[in-house]
């Protein structure tokens, strides 16, 4: 059994998903694991956490031990939120979602584009079509913005990743200054020569 399969099948065998995962000279093993859509660990809005990476790490310390591994030390995280996609299945997953894409080859003098991805259909008889992927992305700046769409496929994709979206509306805003009725006597006293 060779390393790979080994973190493959323990990382799958715990309810995550491999989504990468990378080996450097220097002895570092990197694998990154997500929660599957619908598994037992996906719950509405939530990522991987640190309680998840521990858990993985301590079964793959003994499979690769098992399975005989050369590395010098072992990181488990979460892909990150720009998370890449490397499989058809990944693309599934995210459809809807905004993207940035590197092609292997320039289209129209650029390699990079970045947009809302979308599954397209192949065309009934056409021979050899197979489904493909398309990009919507804008041209121009307000008014005069255009969409445009990129089709492509997977072998035509050098990289893609998920465009990160931070939301910080659930936090609560905290006043300057206390509410009247939230500090004593004394408190409102000095609040009120304060603001003389």
């Amino acid at each position: 059994m060779n390393w790979l399969k080994a973190v493959e099948d323990t990382v799958t065998g715990l309810g995550y998903e491999m989504v990468d995962c990378e080996r450097n000279p220097q002895g570092l093993l990197r694998v990154y694991i997500d929660r599957l859509p619908g598994g037992q660990y996906d719950q509405a809005g939530e990522f991987v956490t640190v309680e998840d990476c521990e858990k993985v790490t301590r079964q793959l310390q003994y499979a690769l031990e098992v399975a005989n591994a050369d590395y010098a030390r072992l990181e488990v995280s979460s892909p990150g939120l720009d998370r890449p996609l490397k499989t058809a299945a990944h693309y599934e997953r995210f459809a809807g979602q905004d993207v940035e894409i590197t092609l292997k080859a320039p289209f129209q003098g650029r390699k990079k584009y970045k947009g809302v991805l979308e599954a397209v259909a192949a065309q009934e008889g056409a021979e050899g079509a197979q489904a493909g992927w398309q990009l919507i992305f804008k041209v121009g700046e307000g008014k005069n913005a255009v969409e445009q769409a990129l089709g492509f496929t997977l072998d035509e994709v050098r990289e893609a990743r998920l465009v990160p979206v931070v939301d910080f509306k659930g936090r609560g805003r905290r006043a300057a200054t206390p509410a009247a009725q939230d500090v004593s006597v004394d408190e409102a006293q000095e609040l009120g020569d304060q603001n003389k």
